[in-house]
């Protein structure tokens, strides 16, 4: 089910769809608005990892109780008031009585899992039997509180994990228009990018980004279709984990595609994220004992050369990351010029979508409680026609009106479509890649730097880095880790491999982690021009 999908117009490229100086890594330090990043600085426990607070959790350095309510005053500072990132969507209001209810069971020496007392956000298409409405962002869903819990939610909950609220998004996942804004939802509003304010924190899963990166909450769960858990990830300076497709289960998340939705974490590390999968997939796979910081030694690595972007910054970023995975002992094997094996692979994996979207949204409307009205796409899309003042506002819902025009599943373009594009992805993809160069992960930038939120034309995405699509429309593993900062923006790197080899990835990226630590506190800078040496470029000479 579910993710965003990142669209631009071009359908080949689906997913979503000025040369800096060689010390802008460190500009932080000479922007002439250093009191920013102060004014909004996180307590040190809420800046924590998540095996961070774990830990302080056992050893009795802070309560659960205290935690959330940290979390919460953090979230009522700048979440909801000053610099308003608007990534958390909504509360749950019984979160610190669970708190107290764990403390007290730790106090008694009852630990539920690892992820006992630990505060967590969900993105608003997924559902919690908490009292907590499941809403897409959208305002036909705002009563839709059905009282069950998503199976990942389940399993997080039987960790002991509390979950603390839902995330603001890029409405319906970001399938609703070619036209839409990244991190906007009729609901949420437009979530801000913590580290420059003014910029693009990428969709669908914008608020798990944003709040993590900000400190909103120890770890977050995303759900990605195509790219939207690896570019929030890449954008907002996190690690996020987009899993093989059916490790984590479907169910009760607001779907899109029954072929390339799942949920998948977003933290402040790889353990974290690995702690969470470990609770998310129901299947007691301890994914941190896999991980191994010399993972890589004696690995081949396949550099995607053709998906390193135009970029010169994120070039040499990506150089740099290929001589740290040198120094743990990897093996680089440079692979050009390659595409999946196929034709009109764009076309038929965007109508793959369409179809897969009607089909099920059709499908987990009808499942929803009488409070909401809206049980097929056809209403919603009336609805939103009824409320445009609301939702059409800023852009309209031309996807939604494609796909409901479209008809069942057992349609001919959707099966050859739907088989042909796994082909291409996984044997013709992927699996061949693989095999052919030899190679046990393969390796690119995870995104680009993302451009100013534009409420006028909405997504404005630089040229793309990164291949994250093959990994999304496969349906097999992708991890993306910081690799460094362009101007006080973060950039990532994508590690990818085969069906089921979610450990490897994991382990792959804590090595380069471990090694690296690129991982930096967002600055909250209004503008890029805030910096000083880019203010001084932008400004006239007399």
């Amino acid at each position: 089910m579910m993710r965003g999908v990142l669209i631009t117009t071009a359908l080949t490229v689906l997913f979503l769809s000025a040369c800096q100086s060689d010390n802008n890594e460190t500009a932080m330090q000479k922007t002439s608005n250093t009191n920013i990043s102060a004014n909004y600085k996180a307590a040190k426990h809420l800046s924590q990892s998540l095996p961070e607070i774990r830990a302080d959790l056992n050893d009795g350095k802070i309560s659960s109780e205290k935690l959330v309510q940290d979390y919460l005053d953090r979230i009522s500072a700048i979440d909801h008031n000053g610099p308003k990132i608007q990534s958390v969507l909504s509360l749950n209001p019984d979160a610190l009585d669970e708190a107290r209810r764990l403390d007290k069971l730790r106090a008694n020496g009852d630990i539920l899992g690892p992820m006992h007392g630990i505060p967590v956000l969900l993105k608003d298409n997924i559902e919690t039997k908490d009292n907590l409405a499941t809403t897409a962002g959208a305002l036909a869903l705002k009563d839709n509180i059905t009282g069950r819990d998503s199976p990942l939610a389940a399993g997080l909950r039987a960790e002991g994990a509390i979950i603390l609220g839902k995330t603001n998004l890029s409405q319906w996942a970001n399938f609703r228009s070619e036209g839409s804004m990244s991190g906007w939802s009729a609901l949420g509003g437009q979530t801000k990018n913590p580290q420059i304010l003014d910029r693009n924190p990428c969709g669908s899963s914008s608020g798990s980004g944003a709040a993590i990166a900000a400190a909103m909450g120890a770890a977050a769960v995303g759900t990605e279709t195509n790219g939207s858990i690896i570019c929030p990830s890449n954008a907002n300076g996190i690690v996020g984990f987009k899993p093989t497709v059916g490790l984590v289960s479907q169910q009760y998340i607001i779907p899109i595609s029954s072929t390339q939705d799942t949920a998948g974490p977003m933290t402040r590390t790889v353990t974290g994220a690995a702690m969470m999968l470990g609770a998310m997939d129901n299947q007691q796979i301890d994914y941190v004992a896999s991980l191994d910081a010399n993972s890589l030694s004696g690995k081949r690595v396949g550099v995607l050369r053709f998906a390193e972007g135009s970029n010169p910054d994120i070039i040499k970023r990506f150089n740099a990351a290929i001589e740290d995975l040198k120094s743990l002992g990897a093996e680089i094997v440079e692979i050009t010029n390659e595409n999946p094996e196929g034709e009109n692979l764009g076309q038929k994996s965007y109508d793959v979508l369409k179809y897969e979207f009607k089909a099920t949204l059709n499908e987990y409307l009808a499942s929803t409680p009488d409070t909401v009205k809206t049980r097929t796409l056809s209403d919603v899309i009336a609805f939103n026609q009824d409320n445009a003042d609301i939702e059409l506002a800023l852009f309209g819902q031309d996807i939604m009106e494609a796909s409901d025009a479209l008809g069942p599943l057992t349609d001919e373009a959707y099966v050859t479509g739907h088989a042909d594009m796994l082909k291409a992805f996984r044997e013709g993809g992927i699996d061949r890649l693989m095999a052919k160069y030899n190679v046990d992960v393969l390796i690119s930038p995870s995104g680009p730097v993302p451009g100013r939120v534009d409420p006028i034309n909405g997504d404005v995405w630089p040229s793309w880095a990164g291949a994250g699509g093959w990994a999304a429309r496969a349906g097999y593993p992708h991890l993306t880790v910081p690799m460094g900062l362009i101007d006080n923006m973060s950039v990532g790197l994508s590690f990818m491999g085969g069906k089921d080899m979610d450990s490897e990835m994991l382990s792959y990226g804590y090595a380069y982690e471990q090694a690296t630590k690129h991982r930096k506190e967002p600055s909250y800078l209004p503008t890029a021009e805030a910096q000083s040496h880019i203010e001084k470029a932008m400004t006239r000479k007399d």
